[in-house]
Order: C-alpha cells, then sequence, then structure tokens
C-alpha cells in the first residue's frame, strides 16, 4: 500500500507533470496532448519513487532507464526530468523551436535525462530490449522502463520484441502499454483490433497484468514488484487527455492546436487541482 504522504506528493507531481506538458503546448501552440497526458501518472509513479536516476550524472551506468516508443509523449516525459531537475524547469517553453534541447520526439543526443531516441512507432521496442540484455550481460543492475502505445501495438516490430523478450528472459525490461483505446485517426478497436492485451502477451511469455494506468496506488504496487522469471508487460488502462475534462471528451485529441486563452483555462484547471492538494511535509527520498 502507498504511504499517503507519499500518495498526495504522486499527486501532486501527476499535476505538475501535466501542467509542464500543457506550457510546452502553449509556447509552441499545438502538440501530442491526447497521449501525452495519459502517461503522466505512470511518470510521475516512475521517476518519483521507483526508478533509480541521478540528475546530476544522467549517464550514471547504473542507471534505471526509460524508453518512451511512443515518441509523440516526450512532453510528458520532459516535464518529468524538469521537475527531477535534469535541467531548467523554463526550458519546456522551447518545445520544439529552433535551437531547442527538447524536439517534439525523445532525442538522447539532444535532452538531458532522455535514453533512448524514438519517433518512429515499433522502433522504441526493440531499442529497449537490446539497451536491457546488454545492462544484464554487462552485470548491470538497472531496469530499463519501456513505454508503448495502444496504436502502436499496430506495428509488427512490437511483437518480434516481444517474443525475444519472454524467448531470452529479459527481466530486468517492464513494458508499460498505454492502452488509451485511441490513436491518431480514431478508435483502436476500429482501426486494427489487438484484442485481449494482457492474455496476448500471457500467451508470448510474459507475467501480464491489466491495471488501471491513471492510478497511482495500482502503479506504485505494480512496478515496485521484485524481478520474476518472465519479463512484465502492464496493460495501462487509461484515457487520452486525462486530467482536464475538455480534452478528455475531444474526440480528436491525439494532437490539438487550440488558443492561448485555451491553454489558459486548461492550467487554471490544473493547477486548481494541484492547489487542491495539501503539501504532505516532508517529502519521501525519491521526490523532487
Amino acid at each position: 500500500m502507498l504511504d499517503n504522504n507519499l500518495k498526495k506528493e504522486l499527486e501532486r507531481l501527476a499535476l505538475e507533470i501535466r501542467i509542464g506538458a500543457v506550457e510546452e503546448f502553449k509556447a509552441r501552440g499545438f502538440g501530442h496532448i491526447g497521449g501525452s497526458l495519459s502517461v503522466a501518472d505512470a511518470l510521475a509513479v516512475l521517476y518519483g519513487v521507483v526508478m533509480n536516476v541521478d540528475p546530476k550524472n544522467p549517464l550514471w551506468e547504473g542507471r534505471d532507464k526509460l524508453v518512451c516508443s511512443k515518441g509523440h509523449a516526450g512532453p510528458a516525459v520532459y516535464a518529468a526530468l524538469a521537475r527531477k531537475g535534469f535541467f531548467p524547469y523554463e526550458e519546456l517553453k522551447t518545445l520544439n523551436q529552433p535551437g531547442t534541447n527538447l524536439p517534439s520526439h525523445c532525442d538522447r543526443k539532444k535532452t538531458p535525462g532522455i535514453d533512448m531516441t524514438t519517433g518512429s512507432l515499433g522502433q522504441g521496442t526493440s531499442l529497449a530490449v537490446g539497451m536491457a540484455l546488454g545492462d544484464r550481460l554487462k552485470g548491470r543492475m538497472g531496469r530499463t522502463y519501456l513505454i508503448v502505445g495502444d496504436g502502436e501495438l499496430n506495428e509488427g516490430q512490437v511483437w518480434e520484441a516481444a517474443m525475444f523478450s519472454a524467448a531470452k528472459k529479459v527481466t530486468n525490461l517492464v513494458w508499460l502499454i498505454d492502452n488509451n483505446k485511441k490513436q491518431l485517426d480514431g478508435y483502436t478497436q476500429d482501426i486494427l483490433d489487438s484484442g485481449d492485451l494482457r492474455l496476448k502477451f500471457e500467451a508470448f511469455g510474459f507475467d501480464a497484468v491489466s491495471i488501471d494506468g491513471n492510478d497511482l496506488e495500482q502503479l506504485y504496487m505494480t512496478l515496485s514488484k521484485d524481478v520474476q522469471d518472465r519479463p512484465l508487460a502492464v496493460i495501462m488502462d487509461t484515457t487520452k487527455g486525462k486530467g482536464i475534462e475538455e480534452v478528455e471528451e475531444t474526440m480528436a485529441n491525439h494532437s490539438m492546436a487550440v488558443t492561448d486563452e485555451t491553454y489558459d483555462r486548461w492550467l487554471r484547471e490544473l493547477k486548481q487541482q494541484l492547489d487542491d492538494i495539501p503539501y504532505a511535509g516532508v517529502r519521501k527520498e525519491g521526490i523532487s
């Protein structure tokens, strides 16, 4: 069970990640908001308490790593990294601007704390498998966490990587499937239905679980599990655009271009939610 103080801190961090992402989109005028907001809770748990990383030494060999294969959710990752202290928060407002260190999709050569360049859907899965296997062969203790979109599962490369993960028992790799039920062109089930994802990953040889991917306690309990003899696949049942009612209710919320007034309204909504959560006092180790 999550300690109540820690839960409050993670709730605040998830909202801070959402606020940071919206501030990025406001500065740019548009962006991949739906899929960024849906993974904010997972990122809060990962960077807030689960992952062992060092903002002062982003390339530390013993660190845990994150691969956001759905690279268009990079703005949410950037917001988490800024809150963690990998770079100044104000840099978020340079998203995808000329000379920025924060391109629209993740780039490990530009952004401190980004472990792998991603964006071409499917490719991040194979890269994450290789990173995790390489760490294991080198005797490193860190885990790799892989975020994959449910629409991204339409890519055959994803299932090749899954098959390899299970066959080679790459147990230091955790798959997180952002099952927000939408992709660029509509509902995932209408475009190419993937069926029961938990059963499918189990059939591939995974320890697979389905959870509410916007529930911090369920995320914490699942991601804090000890390594088993099979790789772990976490099917995160999420809401695309989670945290902003207007975005949640918008059908075409994969990428949105709206006015400054709209962004300001969304920021007020998120900041009000943040104000409603009292500080828990002394922050737990790992929260920054």
